[in-house]
């Protein structure tokens, strides 16, 4: 029994034991888990082990053709057996109703009958295999690129070529990149077999050595990609006899800068033709290869170089050098290795605790640098809180869950290729606690210490166990708020203290404790919330920091340990960028200097030092800025170009290198110049930095010259541009004129063609460099071709028979064209087969003719890159196919724009075939056109090009900015200006800022915007006597312009005309009064009138009225005539027949505003106007406005129904001073009377204004002045098309204009309708002059119609409507007042509708 007891306590002390071990093997990350081997033993713990999950096969790149199948191989092993599926392009295949895709038993993927066309590429692309198992998990495969071959298209072809026995021919076939496996050659026909001595590049092309007889014949390459095989030209090669002559070695292929990854293959070719046959060696990196002796390096034929098997070591600079003892060249090429993905160190599997904290390590290699991510089951690890990468590529999980179990895959990608390896993640359960008692939970947790990033718990033993020496404590903490939480052990048995560390700066987290004894974990403690500190204990800024270069790709930057360090200095980051850049990069490091390597030389860079410490990054240092050094130019000079002056002398002309090659400050360029018979014979001079041309004197006459620039810094010369060539004069010519016109010229007519013969000007002391020819039917100005000085005659082609043309020839030089010389020819007829006889014109200086001129370059195009640039492209019919430069020739760029129309033309020259023109002004048109010069010879210029800058913000602000103050209304400005002078586009707008103080900042300025280029705007509600500033700014499509200068304006002083109880004596065309009961316009209060005072007024003026109109019509009826009484009657039927028809209850709403023009008196002259001044703005209306009626039918009612309609811009309003006597008229619309014979008045000076002749339907004039009958159809017309005719009324005296009488205001109102607001019909003003009355057009597209505002008129004196009543007497006759009655009683009815109303 005893042994047994001791057995048993064995047994359970060695338990606890193992268990404490268990727990304090959870302190650190590193024995935070158990890592892959046996699960860790715990006493009844249940045994989890991991499961093999891994792929055995992974997809491949794969390249295929159109309509073939292709299989992508996946193969997966776990138990149970893993679910395969697939994802193209990151998304996963529907292969259950895929007919042409189907999974394979061991989870590959088929896909038969490939698609693939233009527009459609459903099966290319990025595929990856997914292997899952339920209870386990999910892992993916590495991604594979499917690639489709495209259509066979030819980049280059065999062109015919020849070749001397012995030595080395080359025939071109260049295909898409993914075509070349698929090209083959043939020979007459038949398929060519490759040897030592034939052989094809990876490019596609044949190369022959040492040639033979046999090799001669005709030549094609096929492709055969799964469709109809795709045929090249046919070329011939001939194969010459060998000679005893030499010939110049040259190049027929040069090697190329070539990129490949470790374990392929390279060729890198290298064919040189010459007599004598030349030899071929190699050399790297400045050592000669020794090929024969190596297994890797096989020169194959051509002496082209291959290097299998290609290894790192095996990157660098080849040179291949061709000698056959006359003479030696040489090229080099560049071969860059790269290497795939590869692991140093992949995942293991881990066991691990909940709260626990793990890190899954990973490890890879490969060029470029791969990037490495995570995926957890398939789907990617996003970085955060509790999912870090440290280390650069590990994965550290903090706070384990149980959802946190799983693979883990860590995927490495680079430009070649990617990698993947995964582990296993288990989360095991804790130990199920043994019979006896637990602990409870700790009393009194507190933290003793809170700083910034760490706190320190203490806490007193749990109740249950008052001693505790054997107790272990675990801390659970996490965020507040977050349900993920950690965990931190003590460090031994008893401690009762923890510090949790890396916490952040002022964030409250959650702390609880639980204790262990052997028996398992007890009670846990009350949660605790604490916030940390704020950051304060940071390291200040490292002193002394400095800048140095070290060469043109390295910066050295120094510092000194920070003064206030605030504890040790862990280390410190140096941050970097390029100046003009936004972009930072940064690195770390552990001492007081660091060098950059790998910058870019002769930039400047800016640096800046962060000290480190326990609680993280301090203050920065200031920037400090250097820049790398210089070193020589990286590419050569640009745009070169020659000049023959004289017999003697040649310009040439250059511009600098591009500025990211300059690589320093440009101190000077080197000038290299030789004949072209005597090459060895060079000479060379130096000019300075800034010069981009020299002269260069002293040559010999008639002779070639070739010439190339370099550009030198301190350091040295760079690369030199390309020899070009040019020829010096025979003699000294002068060339400060024109050339005289030419001594001779003679056509001979063909039946499509003219033969031009001519001779050169008898003054052979004047440059000619050149002939234009112009020629066309009837005029020499429909064609012009330019052709060589040295040329005597040329042959016009493609002209029509039977065909009269005039034919004119100019000389010209640099100055310009010399004096013409015509004739014309009649081109024979098709019937004409008579022979061309050949003649030669026997001349004193006439030289061997060229018949080919340069032909003008094609295909030109300008390309729009920014608001200043545009790229000018072409083409030349007269190069080889690949439009490559092996000759002297340059082209002459020119450029203009027709704004101004004077413009001058611009020129540059360029010796390829593109040129980037700078220096462009923003939205302007611009047109382009090139020609080619190659020695004498030149072309005429090319079709143009037209290409438009972009837009650009307006660089410029508004201008002639002017305040004025608004006639009659104090409080309101009307701010006018002009356009900036440099819009940089179309202007959509402006802002104008105002305030009363010009210093205040900007955003407290008030903001009027104004839509669209209006050049005025008004401004209300100002304050009076106040001084106000304003500034405006446009704005285009891209963005906002410059301000204006702050132009100041001080508002009037208050007005005092008016006092209390009194009205403005003029209240101008735009015054808009109160309506009853309401405030004004802009809040100032208005009395409302009594009802019952209203309605006397109303009934007393209706019967003054009633009284008046008696009278007259009792004078007027005792003068009518039988004809007028017809013709009254006749209106008076319209009028009762529209307005009056039916009951009360259809009579309109009133608006308050009684037509007066209807009681206007006539003069007897009724004479049309053939010129009347009128303004005709018609508005639109809707549906129901549009009331189609006959003629007969009378408008007045129409025009009743829509005046509260009317709201007129100010902008439209006129004053319009009377032409012969004639007042202005207002124009009001009507619905749908059409217009009736157009009248004039009579001119008057009289105080009586005068009115216009009026039939019972209202006066319609043409406002073009037309006759009424042209206008009548016209308006028709339009009426149909919902187009409003107008009708024309004239102003006439107040005592006409009846309106409801309003009670005055106590004072002068305050009345400032906002612009463009204004009255339909605004009381005329007492102080105008009889012939200046404002005239307005009656509505305004688009805007509401607000209901007209009452308008008092002013009562006439006595003595004035008497003399008033005797002019009408005296003047108009009674039958044109008889018919105004019916219109009167209308206007009665209507008045007595008001009043009972």
């Amino acid at each position: 029994m005893a042994a047994e007891r001791g057995a048993r306590r064995l047994l359970s002390t060695s338990s606890f034991w193992l268990y404490c071990l268990l727990l304090l093997g959870r302190r650190t990350p590193g024995a935070a888990a158990a890592r892959s081997g046996s699960a860790p033993q715990s006493p009844g713990a249940s045994i989890r082990t991991f499961t093999p999950f891994y792929f055995l096969v992974e997809p491949v790149d794969t390249l295929s053709v159109r309509g073939s199948s292709v299989i992508l191989n996946c193969s997966a092993y776990s138990e149970p057996s893993p679910k395969i599926e697939w994802k193209k392009d990151g998304t996963f295949l529907n292969l259950a109703s895929d007919d042409r895709r189907q999974l394979l038993p061991d989870g590959s993927l088929f896909i038969s009958n490939v698609v693939h066309s233009k527009h459609n590429k459903p099966d290319e692309g990025y595929y990856q295999c997914v292997a899952t198992v339920e209870s386990l998990g999910t892992i993916v495969s590495r991604t594979a690129k499917l690639t489709v071959a495209g259509l066979p298209r030819f980049t280059s072809q065999p062109e015919p070529s020849s070749v001397y026995a012995g030595n080395s021919a080359i025939l071109n076939c260049e295909v898409n990149a993914d075509l070349v496996p698929f090209v083959r050659w043939e020979q007459n026909r038949h398929p060519l077999l490759l040897d030592d001595r034939v052989i094809k590049l990876p490019s596609g092309m044949l190369v022959i050595s040492n040639a033979t007889e046999g090799d001669g014949g005709l030549y094609r390459c096929i492709v055969e990609s799964g469709g109809p095989p795709k045929y090249s030209d046919e070329v011939e090669l001939k194969v010459l006899p060998d000679t005893e002559v030499t010939s110049d070695l040259v190049f027929l292929k040069q090697p190329s800068p070539l990129v490949r990854v470790i374990g392929q293959d390279v060729v890198l070719p290298c064919v040189a033709s010459g007599l004598p046959t030349p030899t071929i060696k190699w050399m790297k990196n400045e050592e000669a290869l020794d090929t024969e002796s190596s297994e890797r390096l096989v020169l194959l034929a051509g002496s082209s170089l291959e290097i299998s098997d290609v290894t790192e070591d095996d990157a660098g600079t080849y040179f291949c050098i061709a000698d056959n003892g006359n003479e030696t060249i040489e090229a080099q090429a560049e071969l860059t290795v790269q290497a795939q993905p590869e692991f140093l160190k992949q995942p293991t599997n881990i066991y691990a605790h909940e709260s626990m904290d793990i890190v899954f390590e990973c490890e890879v290699t490969g060029k470029p640098t791969p990037t490495v991510k995570w995926v957890k089951n398939g789907d990617m690890v996003i970085p955060s809180d509790y999912f870090k990468i440290v280390k650069e590529h590990n994965l550290q999980v903090l706070g384990l869950v149980k959802s946190d179990e799983g693979f883990y895959q860590c995927i490495a990608e680079n430009d070649v290729g990617n990698a993947q390896a995964g582990a296993q993640l288990i989360i095991l359960e804790h130990a199920p606690a043994t019979t006896g008692p637990l602990p409870s939970a700790p009393r009194d947790v507190v933290a003793s210490l809170v700083s910034t990033r760490f706190i320190k718990l203490t806490w007193r033993t749990p109740a249950s166990d008052p001693h505790g020496d054997n107790l272990t404590y675990s801390v659970f903490y996490t965020k507040e708020g977050i349900a993920r939480e950690r965990v931190e052990n003590t460090s031994r048995p008893g401690e009762m203290q923890v510090t949790i560390q890396n916490l952040m700066p002022a964030t409250v987290y959650v702390f609880r404790v639980m204790a262990q004894n052997k028996h398992g974990s007890g009670e846990s403690s009350a949660p605790l919330r604490v916030e940390t500190q704020p950051e304060v204990q940071l390291p200040g800024p490292a002193p002394n920091i400095r800048a140095y270069a070290t060469s043109p790709t390295s910066i050295t930057v120094t510092w000194e340990t920070p003064v206030s360090g605030n504890g040790e200095i862990q280390n410190y980051k140096l941050y970097y960028m390029e100046k003009g850049t936004d972009k930072e990069q940064d690195v770390d490091v552990s001492s007081h200097s660091f060098t950059i390597n790998g910058l870019k030389k002769y930039t400047e860079y800016s640096f800046r030092v962060v000290a480190y410490n326990k609680h993280g990054p301090g203050v920065s240092t200031q920037d400090v800025a250097v820049r790398t050094l210089s070193d020589v130019p990286s590419a050569a000079p640009q745009n070169l170009s020659l000049e023959v002056r004289n017999s003697k002398s040649i310009m040439i002309h250059w511009q600098p290198p591009a500025p990211a090659t300059q690589n320093g400050q440009i101190t000077g360029y080197k000038i290299r110049y030789r004949k072209a018979s005597r090459k060895s014979d060079v000479t060379e001079t130096l000019v300075s930095g800034t010069q981009l041309s020299q002269l260069i004197e002293g040559l010999d006459r008639g002779t070639e010259y070739n010439f190339r620039v370099a550009a030198l810094t301190i350091n040295g010369t760079g690369p030199a541009t390309d020899w070009l060539s040019a020829e010096t004069f025979e003699s000294d010519l002068d060339e400060t004129r024109v050339p005289e016109v030419p001594s001779s010229l003679h056509v001979r007519p063909l039946v499509t063609s003219i033969v031009v013969s001519w001779t050169p000007p008898e003054n052979q002391n004047i440059v000619v460099r050149g002939y234009a020819i112009g020629y066309g039917i009837g005029s020499p100005h429909a064609q012009t071709i330019k052709v060589d000085y040295k040329q005597r005659y040329y042959t016009i082609e493609n002209l029509d028979p039977s065909s009269h043309y005039v034919i004119t020839l100019k000389a010209f030089n640099n100055v310009g064209e010399g004096i013409p010389l015509y004739e014309s020819a009649v081109t024979r007829p098709h019937t004409d087969t008579s022979e061309v006889d050949l003649f030669v014109i026997n001349a004193p200086y006439t030289p061997v003719p060229d018949p080919t001129p340069m032909m003008p370059p094609v295909g030109v195009q300008a390309s729009i890159l920014s608001h200043d640039t545009i790229r000018i492209t072409w083409a030349d019919n007269s190069l080889p196919k690949h439009q490559k430069i092996t000759d002297s020739r340059y082209y002459t760029v020119r450029w203009k724009t027709n704004i101004p129309a004077n413009t001058k033309y611009k020129n540059a020259n360029a010796t390829t075939l593109s040129y980037l023109v700078t220096g462009l002004k923003p939205n302007t048109l611009y047109e382009f056109s090139v020609m080619v010069t190659k020695g004498r010879r030149s072309s005429t210029w090319s079709m143009t090009a037209h290409g438009t800058t972009f837009e650009l913000v307006p660089t410029s602000p508004p201008k002639d900015v002017t305040v004025v103050s608004k006639e009659g209304k104090p409080k309101t400005i009307i701010v006018n200006w002009q356009p900036p002078s440099e819009a940089n586009g179309k202007i959509t707008g402006y802002i104008i800022y105002y305030s009363t103080d010009v210093n205040a900042e900007i955003h407290d300025w008030v903001i009027e915007p104004v839509v669209g280029n209006r050049l005025t705007h008004q401004i209300q509600e100002l304050t009076l006597d106040t001084p106000y500033y304003f500034k405006i700014q446009a704005r285009n499509s891209k963005g906002m312009g410059p301000m204006s200068e702050a132009v100041q304006f001080r508002t009037p002083k208050a007005s005092g005309s008016g006092g209390k109880g009194s009205r403005l004596p003029d209240l101008g065309s735009d015054y808009k009064p109160p309506m009853s009961g309401s405030n004004s316009p802009h809040g100032s209060p208005t009395s409302p009138l009594d009802s019952n005072m209203l309605l006397v007024i109303i009934v007393s003026v209706g019967v003054i009225t009633i009284v008046v109109v008696v009278i007259i019509a009792v004078f007027c009826t005792r003068r009518t005539t039988s004809h007028q009484k017809k013709k009254r009657a006749a209106c008076k039927s319209v009028n009762g027949s529209h307005k009056y028809k039916g009951n009360s209850k259809d009579v309109k709403p009133p608006d308050l505003w009684i037509h007066h023009e209807r009681l206007e008196l006539k003069p007897i002259d009724k004479s049309p106007d053939p010129n009347p001044i009128m303004t005709d703005t018609p508005i639109p209306r809707n549906s129901q406005d549009i009331t189609p009626v006959d003629n007969s039918m009378d408008s007045n009612i129409h025009q009743r129904r829509n005046s509260y309609r009317g709201h007129e811009s100010e902008d439209s309003m006129s004053t319009l001073a009377g032409r012969r006597g004639m007042r202005p008229k207002m124009m009001m619309p009507f619905d749908s009377q059409p217009p009736q014979q157009s009248v004039r008045n009579t001119p008057s000076t009289d105080t009586m204004p005068a009115s216009s002749s009026q039939t019972c339907c209202t006066d319609h004039q043409d406002p073009e002045g037309a006759t009424s009958s042209s206008y009548l159809a016209s308006s028709q017309e339009e009426d149909s098309g919902q187009s409003l005719p107008t009708a024309h009324v004239r102003p006439s005296h107040p005592l006409k204009s009846f309106a409801v009488p309003a009670v005055p205001p106590p004072g002068p109102p305050t009345y400032d309708p906002a612009l463009p607001s204004t009255p339909l019909l605004s009381q005329q003003a007492l102080n105008h002059h009889i012939h200046s009355v404002k005239t307005a057009s009656i509505g305004t597209l688009g805007r509401s119609r607000p209901p007209m505002p009452v308008v008092v008129p002013s009562a006439p004196e006595v003595q004035e409507t008497t003399r008033m009543l005797e002019d009408s007497e005296s003047s108009y006759e009674p039958d044109e007042l008889t018919k105004e009655m019916a219109h009167l009683e209308g206007l009665m009815k209507d008045l007595n509708a008001i009043t009972t109303a």
